[in-house]
């Protein structure tokens, strides 16, 4: 299992930040692999909801199965069970000018080659940057609300 984290400050309160994160309009816009929420038991995402997502890594056609944990004023947690297990932590907090986002994500590969060679195209996206910009992003529409 590798984790990836990633820091950043918003002007935006955290209550805007939560906002975006938990729009599933929005999703497309800011994560940091480029998924798609298929089906959702709730309008937004909220703790206990599930939901179906799906997108590309390494040129191949993914979906996972979601459910959120927490979503409130503390942050945004959630476990995706697919072809990797990814575990997802969102914590906001508030700043003298806004708030501070920090955020990570673990990544767990699964049996089999196919599952391993996503994991390691997943592992190099976030070792790449990806979870940076994605929060910068997050920030910035938070910001435009």
């Amino acid at each position: 299992m590798r984790t990836y984290t990633a820091t950043t400050t918003s002007t935006a309160r955290p209550e805007a930040v939560l906002d975006v994160l938990t729009d599933p309009g929005a999703v497309a816009r800011w994560a940091p692999v480029e998924f798609f929420v298929d089906e959702l038991t709730h309008p937004r995402l909220a703790s206990g909801s599930r939901a179906r997502v799906s997108g590309r890594i390494a040129g191949q056609e993914i979906g996972f199965d979601v459910e959120v944990h927490q979503a409130d004023a503390a942050g945004l947690m959630l476990s995706a069970d697919g072809p990797v297990a990814l575990d997802v932590a969102y914590e906001l907090r508030e700043a003298p000018t806004g708030s501070e986002v920090s955020a990570s994500i673990a990544v767990l590969p699964r049996r089999g080659l196919r599952a391993r060679l996503l994991a390691e195209a997943t592992a190099a996206v976030l070792a790449g940057g990806a979870l940076q910009h994605a929060l910068g992003r997050i920030v910035a529409l938070a910001a435009a609300a």
